[in-house]
């Protein structure tokens, strides 16, 4: 096998351990709903009241929880495929708190901090539910 066809194929791999595609175009845009009615929305509304309490901090980073566990912030949501509002300054944040430094997991809130609106991602920003 030439270093091309290696290289092409540690490149598919790579690609498809990290869920994408070597050969597919940009992923199509996410879907937004304007309201939250799925299984985890409560979840989510009851991390974006914690996260609030806290003042929605803006640097990357774990923070404790009130129940003794931590959960993550992510800091800044850059909004690249333009699911969100465009202009308009987002921030991430985990919805399951967790050990400090544990493996994080999909679901997310984005609040954009123009409006105040808040979105729960249970897919790791491929859905947008606004709360």
């Amino acid at each position: 096998m030439s270093w091309v066809q290696r290289s092409a194929l540690v490149t598919a791999t790579l690609a498809s351990l990290l869920g994408a595609s070597a050969v597919e175009g940009p992923a199509a845009s996410a879907a937004t709903y304007n309201s939250c009615d799925i299984s985890g929305c409560s979840d989510a509304a009851s991390a974006n009241s914690t996260w609030s309490s806290l003042g929605y901090p803006t640097s990357r980073g774990w923070y404790d929880w009130p129940d003794g566990e931590c959960s993550y912030a992510g800091g800044t949501y850059y909004n690249d495929n333009g699911e969100l509002p465009s202009g308009d300054t987002f921030y991430e944040y985990d919805v399951y708190p967790r050990a400090c430094g544990a493996h994080r997991d999909a679901y997310r809130i984005v609040v954009d901090f123009n409006t105040g609106e808040v979105w729960y991602s249970p897919d790791h920003y491929s859905d947008f539910y606004e709360l």
